[in-house]
Parts: structure tokens; C-alpha cells; sequence
């Protein structure tokens, strides 16, 4: 099948073979055939540039689209967590630093704690309100040290006593985090606390975002 600048070129020389004979000093109907092949490639070009103009556009639209939706969805979001250390009546002490796991969630508003690892992870960048209680006995101390990834931020704590049969302790801070940041407790090497009646617990939620 014949394309339209064939069809073209070839309507011209029909054009231009049926002039007047008696006319020969008339200007040919029909611009010559490659002339009329280069203007239609540059239209073709600048039809091309037209259409990934136009792609580009589009793609640029739909990002900003996505992005303007996560920021809207950011700004409306919630956290809130709080949970406490249940199950049996204590907990340690150890040889060693470790984790709190508070495993008796008791809200968790954007799923940011994770009952299974003890830790909390900042989902967006902002001010964070964070606060840990005990409950523990006085036969061994009691010592929490809460964590801002490896940073050290906080301590509740109470030394070994004979006379003291049951000791309480507790610590607050706001943190600045960043999204992915994490916040934990650990509990000092022999260190204890007791855990039930849901005593000992570990709470937070944000304040403002950065």
C-alpha cells in the first residue's frame, strides 16, 4: 500500500504532466518531490518531539500526583503505641545487656512497635514522646537504659537493697527521629523486673513531624 507522501508525489506529477502544453512558462503545480520528502521528515520530526514532550509531561504529572498523596498521608498519620511486659512474675536478670520485650501490646495506632522484637520504628521524620516504668524487687537492682539506635538516651534505676523488698522507677524523653530510626529498651546486666500485672511498661507516640 502506497504511503500518503507517495500518493502525494505522485498526485503532483500527474498534476504537473496535465498543464496547459501551450503554457510553458507556467510554474510547475507541484513542488519537486524532494523538497516535499524533507519538509514532511521535519514534521515528522517535530511530531516525534511533540509526543515525548508529551510523554514527559505525563510522567511528571503522575509522580507529583504519587508524591502530593504520600505527603498528604503523612501529615494525617497517627502513632501512638503502648505495651507492658506480661507472663510470668519476672524477668532476669541476665550476664548481659538485654532487650525488653514487651510483648502484652496495649495500643499500637501505625503498627510502629513490634511486639516480637521490642522495638519501635520511627515511620516518618519527627518529635517523639517516649516513657519506660518498672516494677521489680529489691534483691537485685533494677536498671532500664533505653536506646535511640545505639545511643544511649535515658535510664530508670535502683540499686540492690536488703531492707527494700520492691522498688519503682521510670524515665520520659522526647526524641528528634528520623523515618527508620529505632527506639528500644535494654535491661542491665543483673538487672530484673517484674512483669505482672502488666507493671513494667514501655510506651510513646509522636508529637510533631520534622
Amino acid at each position: 500500500m502506497l504511503s500518503f507522501m507517495s500518493l502525494l508525489i505522485l498526485l503532483c506529477c500527474e498534476l504537473n504532466s496535465g498543464q496547459f502544453e501551450n503554457d510553458s512558462q507556467s510554474e510547475p503545480l507541484c513542488p519537486d518531490s524532494h523538497d516535499l520528502q524533507k519538509e514532511y521528515d521535519a514534521m515528522k520530526k517535530k511530531m516525534e518531539a511533540l509526543e515525548k514532550m508529551l510523554k514527559d509531561s505525563q510522567t511528571r504529572l503522575i509522580n507529583n500526583e504519587n508524591k502530593i498523596t504520600e505527603l498528604k498521608n503523612e501529615a494525617s498519620m497517627q502513632v501512638i503505641f503502648s505495651a507492658a511486659a506480661g507472663g510470668g512474675s519476672s524477668i532476669g536478670p541476665f550476664d548481659t545487656d538485654t532487650t525488653l520485650i514487651y510483648e502484652t501490646v496495649i495500643t499500637n495506632i501505625g503498627s510502629a512497635y513490634n511486639k516480637t522484637t521490642g522495638v519501635f520504628t520511627a515511620p516518618v521524620a519527627g518529635v517523639y514522646y517516649f516513657s519506660i516504668f518498672y516494677h521489680a524487687g529489691g534483691e537485685h537492682e533494677g536498671k532500664l537504659l533505653l536506646y535511640k539506635n545505639t545511643q544511649l538516651v535515658a535510664m530508670a534505676f535502683d540499686q540492690r537493697s536488703d531492707s527494700d523488698t520492691a522498688d519503682n522507677g521510670g524515665n520520659a524523653v522526647f526524641l528528634q527521629l528520623q523515618r527508620g530510626d529505632q527506639v528500644y529498651v535494654h535491661m542491665a546486666p543483673n538487672s530484673h523486673v517484674w512483669r505482672n500485672y502488666k507493671h513494667t511498661t514501655f510506651s510513646g507516640f509522636l508529637v510533631t513531624q520534622m
